[in-house]
């Protein structure tokens, strides 16, 4: 069993930044990868990016590219989401999620075997 805390989640500006981490704990998590998804009011959950149990590999959903920077210390078991550039359209409560499993599907969020609590991003204009 793992279990996933995200913290850093607040609200902000529009352009301004924050940094989210998802710390695991519970069972051996350097062969988890690990994802970023998201749930604005009344929408699907989305992806937003996802990372390979190495770090080597990442994806980012084309909305947050170029703004977003996930990565990852295995040694901390903790994954880091940066987020700058923040839009009002990021808006959402963010979930982190482990997949046992060295490498992840990307969008496939039923692939994804456990969850955190999810934190409240809030972008003001």
């Amino acid at each position: 069993q793992v279990q996933l805390v995200e913290s850093g989640g607040g609200s902000v500006q529009a352009g301004g930044s924050l940094r989210l981490s998802c710390a695991a704990s519970g069972r051996t998590y350097s062969t988890y990868s690990m994802g970023w998804f998201r749930q604005a009011p009344g929408k699907e959950r989305e992806s937003v990016a996802a990372i390979s149990w190495s770090g080597g590999v990442t994806n980012y959903a084309d909305s947050v590219r170029g703004r977003f920077t996930l990565s990852r210390d295995n040694a901390k078991n903790t994954v880091y989401l940066q987020m700058n550039s923040l839009k009002p359209e990021d808006t959402a409560v963010y979930y982190c999620a482990a997949r046992r499993s060295p490498t992840y599907y990307w969008g496939k969020d039923d692939t994804y075997d456990y969850w955190g609590q999810g934190t409240q991003v809030t972008v003001s204009s």
